[in-house]
């Protein structure tokens, strides 16, 4: 007897132990090939869940087998019921934590309407099909298409990472990913919650009134302890070691608290305590939202195989019928085109710009956990049709991520929206010295993008009217910045040389495929000692240079050229002058090129305008 308990949770441990390994390494091939990390995770729960069942074992049993017979494996009982619960509530609060209001003022009228406009084409169109087609009743078909409004950042950054776009395309995509994430999860949140409290007694007013409980303890919960957080953190009442853990056990509390008061708000809860945090005045906001990445990335490896491999096949055979395949046509096709085209009507967007944005859907990780865990729970209650929506919504999950992930990068160039040549420029440092070059670039009709940590010269920046961005070239977010597609060259102009050199090593394959440029050190300016010359900016003058240039003479200037002698006497006047830095060569046809770039090409040295900052000549 004790020999066979010893088995069960030595078993149970290898178990779990394998989910989160495999759960990882998942993450890493997807982040490797760069494809969405729901896709493999789903596909290995499904290999060692079901498939396995079906095909791999000889007693047809599961690899992984999170609830067996209701009573044994992993999460006996309701145990995987309540653990989906709290991994759903901490992955739906990190959702929230990243809505933000100025976001929603400020992206645009296009995104504004994708995530109303486009949501309610996409939530009304798919109940509908879902009714007429699988004959669910209406509660079940629109708790369906409340899921499915859901497309999310993980799933379109990766698909969108190596496809160059114009940067109102990519931007589109990404932010309609972003906002639209905790708003489809809170609609499928009200749905079902609207659903659970009709019972029998239909939409009586008893319903409505429990409704209203939910809503309000949901609302009030998420904003009350959402400030109470806020204010112990503020007032450093909590020891730094400790922030992230009590963050982390409140959501767990609010959760709970607001189940016992009324059951079904908890998610409603956390939802509107991460919007009411991310939107307040936390000082330690960014890492509270690391902590929660990084967990949440661990829960969603958790959480997917396990979901994937508590489907049995039965389950999926429901889907295996011509209903399936029509019901996924319609709404990649026609319903997503429709929401796209009614939301971008009158907008800048030109039409084969609104066709690859309707092409690129993919739906994500809160669709497929949302649809487990109240798929589950209508199981419970006995609902007929529930066993529907879980298959249902994982197939449009896999669907559209398969479909846009195999696709997406060759149905833009066949539409005509994929750019083959990558003009932007990506200037790493925001001092006086990049604004002004940055400033001539974008007058020449191009587009330029400074990066820096330093928030001050970024506002000065913004309020150049350039497009400037707060970030630190240490993280991996610059990497994953798809409104970046359309960068090209790469140009290094901090007074860091640590940073120049990592700027180069690191991002040069992503940004700077036409060119890659750094500042000399001032060792190598003073010894002339160059590695490899045609990576420099300016060879001969380092940022202090260039930062006393920008500080005496805040201009730049062009000289014309007209033959070989002429440029190297103006170049040579130049370098001699210590408040003068040559920056560029200009061709007549307004094409740029840094001074060792126009050395490598062996261009002409005539009929050309020699750019430069600094005093007068």
């Amino acid at each position: 007897m004790y020999f066979c308990i010893f088995k069960e949770i030595l078993f149970g441990m290898l178990e779990l132990a394998g989910i989160i390994i495999l759960g990882i390494l998942a993450q890493w091939f997807a982040w490797r090939f760069k494809i969405p990390a729901i896709l493999p995770l789903i596909l290995i729960g499904l290999l060692v869940g079901p498939i396995a069942a079906e095909f791999l074992t000889d007693d047809h049993t599961k690899y992984i087998e999170p609830v067996w017979n209701g009573s044994k494996g992993l999460f006996p009982g309701d145990g995987l019921y309540y653990f989906v619960s709290l991994a759903i509530s901490i992955i739906l609060f990190e959702g929230g934590l990243t809505l933000k209001r100025d976001e929603i003022k400020n992206v645009g009228p296009v995104i504004t309407k994708l995530i109303t406009l486009g949501s309610a084409v996409t939530f009304f169109g798919a109940g509908f099909l879902a009714h007429f087609i699988f004959e669910l009743n209406w509660e079940l078909s629109f708790l369906f298409s409340g899921l499915i409004i859901v497309t999310g950042p993980t799933v379109i950054t990766p698909i969108l990472r190596n496809i160059p776009l114009k940067k109102d395309i990519s931007t589109v995509l990404k932010w309609e990913g972003i906002l639209i994430d905790p708003i489809g999860a809170l609609v499928a949140v009200l749905v079902f919650e609207f659903i659970s409290v009709g019972g029998d007694s239909g939409f009586t007013k008893t319903a409505l009134s429990e409704f209203g409980k939910i809503i309000l303890f949901g609302t009030s919960f998420g904003f009350t302890f959402a400030h109470a957080l806020t204010f112990v953190i503020n007032k450093k009442w909590i020891p730094h070691y400790l922030l992230n853990v009590v963050s982390l056990s409140t959501v767990l509390l609010v959760f709970v608290e607001s189940e016992i008061f009324a059951h079904e708000s908890g998610l409603l809860a956390v939802v509107v305590m991460g919007m009411v945090l991310g939107n307040g005045k936390l000082k330690n906001l960014k890492e509270l939202l690391y902590f929660k990445e990084s967990l949440s990335v661990l829960l969603i490896s958790i959480l997917f195989i396990l979901l994937a491999a508590n489907i049995n096949m039965e389950d999926l055979m429901l889907l295996y019928n011509w209903k399936t395949a029509i019901i996924f046509f319609l709404i990649v096709f026609i319903i997503r085109p429709l929401g796209v085209f009614i939301s971008t009507y009158n907008s800048n967007l030109k039409f084969n710009e609104k066709l690859f944005i309707s092409w690129v859907g993919p739906r994500g990780i809160v669709a497929a956990g949302i649809a487990s865990l109240f798929g589950s729970k209508l199981l419970k209650q006995g609902v007929e049709g529930a066993e529907y929506i879980t298959p249902l919504v994982f197939m449009i999950v896999l669907g559209t991520v398969l479909l846009n992930a195999t696709t997406a990068r060759l149905f833009a160039k066949i539409i005509g929206v994929f750019l083959n040549s990558s003009d932007g420029i990506l200037i790493v440092g925001a001092s006086k010295s990049s604004r002004l070059i940055a400033e001539y670039i974008q007058n020449l009709g191009k587009r330029v993008v400074l990066i820096d940590a330093n928030t001050s010269f970024i506002e000065q920046s913004s309020n150049m009217g350039l497009e400037a961005y707060s970030v630190n070239v240490y993280d991996d977010d610059l990497s994953d910045n798809i409104e970046l597609n359309d960068i090209g060259y790469l140009i290094a102009l901090t007074g860091s040389d640590a940073v120049n050199k990592y700027a180069l090593k690191n991002f040069s394959p992503i940004f700077g495929e036409r060119g890659a440029y750094r500042l000399a050190t001032a060792d190598e300016v003073k010894n002339q000692n160059f590695e490899n010359e045609k990576h420099f900016f300016t060879p001969k003058d380092d940022f202090i240079n260039l930062s006393e240039a920008a500080r005496d003479y805040p201009s730049i200037y062009e000289t014309a050229i007209s033959s070989e002698n002429e440029f190297n006497e103006t170049l040579e006047k130049l370098h001699n002058r210590i408040e003068s830095v040559p920056l560029f060569v200009k061709t007549i046809d307004n094409k740029i090129y840094t001074l060792s770039d126009f050395y490598s090409r062996q261009l002409i040295k005539k009929d050309i305008m020699l750019v430069y900052l600094g005093d007068k000549i």
